[in-house]
């Protein structure tokens, strides 16, 4: 399900997007509409932009997060042109599995959107790397990260942007075993046991998003 205001960008996801091999139930151009098709056909996915009619402020998180309350099987990932960390913590605050937030830009990849839409649907969280990266470079209060090491932080910031072990791997020329090794010393450094009700991916990224946000 898609909900933008923008015709061309409603129409333009959708024909990418059911070219990709994604089925596109619906668009709306505002948040009640996004409401209704979710109510009427429970997708897998919504994408939803942030500012839509009536007052173009904030809309969209106002109805992602009511997918998430309501409509639990239903990820949302949040797309806009807008690079706003407060609003993808504000989600993830409350709803950290199944959400994300992806700029605009993102789309001229159509396999880095697909590939979120799928994430997403395991029940991952997926952030900008855009946003990640402006949050890694805030001036930090002590917190409970404090323990990490710089690369533990650099592998802890790729679990937040979403990627895979071999993701991150690639990204920081390194080797698979070595970022598994990481992973686990950031569980255990963040007190994330391998509980069968929670995703410690997604509870060490909120964590990340949380401090840097914070500070």
């Amino acid at each position: 399900m898609i909900a933008d205001d923008t015709l061309i960008t409603r129409e333009g996801l959708a024909l990418l997007l059911t070219d990709a091999g994604v089925d596109v139930l619906g668009a709306a151009p505002d948040a009640s509409g996004l409401m209704r098709l979710v109510a009427a056909h429970r997708p897998d996915v919504a994408i939803v932009d942030i500012r839509m009619p009536p007052t173009f402020r904030d809309e969209g998180i106002v109805a992602a997060r009511d997918i998430r309350r309501y409509y639990p099987a239903t990820a949302v990932l949040i797309l806009s042109q807008h690079l706003e960390p407060a609003y993808a913590l504000k989600m993830l605050r409350d709803y950290p599995e199944r959400s994300g937030y992806l700029l605009k830009e993102r789309v001229n990849d159509l396999s880095v959107l697909v590939d979120a839409l799928r994430r997403l649907t395991d029940g991952e969280t997926v952030v900008d790397p855009t946003i990640v990266a402006r949050l890694m470079h805030r001036p930090r209060v002590s917190g409970g990260l404090d323990d990490l090491t710089q690369r533990e932080r650099d592998v802890l910031a790729g679990v937040a942007e979403g990627l895979t072990n071999e993701g991150i791997a690639r990204k920081l020329f390194i080797s698979d075993r070595t970022v598994e090794s990481h992973v686990a010393n950031v569980f255990g450094k963040l007190k994330l046991t391998d509980d069968a009700h929670s995703h410690r991916r997604v509870l060490a990224a909120l964590a990340f998003l949380r401090e840097a946000s914070d500070s």
